[in-house]
């Protein structure tokens, strides 16, 4: 018999936050949270129609042990890395970087009279790919297909699959889906899922309720963790419903986190401290940039 759809298990308002050179976001869900949501590991909302905001940005920093997937809804950032990439990630690009053993950017959002919004999901590496290659994926909105259904559902595809058509994000350690999904007023919408894999979504705006035994309204701005079990199962509200679907496989590996480096140890953080004071963090220069 197939099973039930995936219940909500827990729900995230968010809490506001201030990160980088002075950004205001709100953060979903973070380093507390990490035995829940493994593999990943944060989920950041960032948007303003204030340019105060948001124009410090996220000067030069670290990441190692991790990748970081920014999606851009609206507005413009600005970015570089030591792989040597740079450009603009503009409204409803991507940019999914694996910063395996070392990579040093920034991320600098450009001031929109029509406001900045967007995300960041950090994603954990397995322990294997940790000091990997670093590399790097940029996606222009053109890039990534938009599947329309009879019903009116409309669902981006990033990474993962939704019906026959593949997200041009491939080859991830933790086998991810990544969509954005629009429901229409009063309309419902099923999303198939993999047995074991954490699932969770956030409602970008609108209203809608998930089946199962919490059918509370979820609200624009907050992420619902989902239970085991089959298929998600969304009903939208009078406004409809726009979501963010994201699943992927557990490592349940150990988690040592210190600020933009996330390892398996404490012995493998000092590690990296110490190759940061001495400039040997970086392991690659050479530009790797994925097609």
């Amino acid at each position: 018999m197939p099973e039930p759809p995936r219940s909500i298990m827990h729900r995230f308002p968010g809490v506001p936050t201030l990160e980088g050179a002075g950004v205001r976001l709100r953060r979903s869900f973070s380093n507390p949270e990490v035995p829940l949501f493994d593999p990943f590991l944060l989920l950041d909302r960032f948007g303003s129609s204030n340019p105060e905001d948001y124009l410090a940005g996220f000067p030069w920093h670290p990441h190692r042990g991790i990748e970081t997937v920014t999606y851009v809804l609206d507005g413009r950032v600005e970015h570089g890395d030591t792989l040597g990439n740079s450009g603009i990630i503009g409204s409803g690009d991507v940019q999914w970087m694996n910063s395996g053993s070392g990579i040093i950017h920034q991320e600098m959002p450009q001031r929109s009279d029509g406001g900045m919004s967007g995300f960041q999901l950090w994603v954990n590496l397995p322990a294997r790919e940790k000091m990997s290659v670093p590399a790097y994926h940029g996606l222009t909105s053109n890039e990534i297909p938009e599947v329309t259904s009879d019903a009116g559902d409309r669902v981006k595809v990033v990474a993962g699959s939704f019906g026959r058509v593949e997200g041009p994000v491939r080859g991830i350690p933790v086998d991810p889906t990544y969509l954005d999904v629009r429901v229409p007023p009063h309309g419902t919408f099923e999303l198939p899922t993999v047995p074991g894999y954490t699932v969770f979504a956030h409602a970008i705006d609108g209203s809608g309720s998930f089946a199962g035994t919490d059918r509370r309204p979820v609200v624009g701005g907050e992420t619902v963790l989902f239970g085991p079990g089959g298929p998600v199962r969304a009903e939208a509200g009078e406004s409809g419903l726009r979501f963010l679907f994201v699943e992927g496989r557990p490592l349940r590996e150990p988690v040592a986190w210190y600020g933009p480096i996330v390892m398996n140890d404490r012995s493998e953080l000092l590690t990296a401290a110490r190759e940061l004071r001495n400039g040997e963090f970086i392991k690659h220069r050479r530009p790797v940039v994925e097609e």
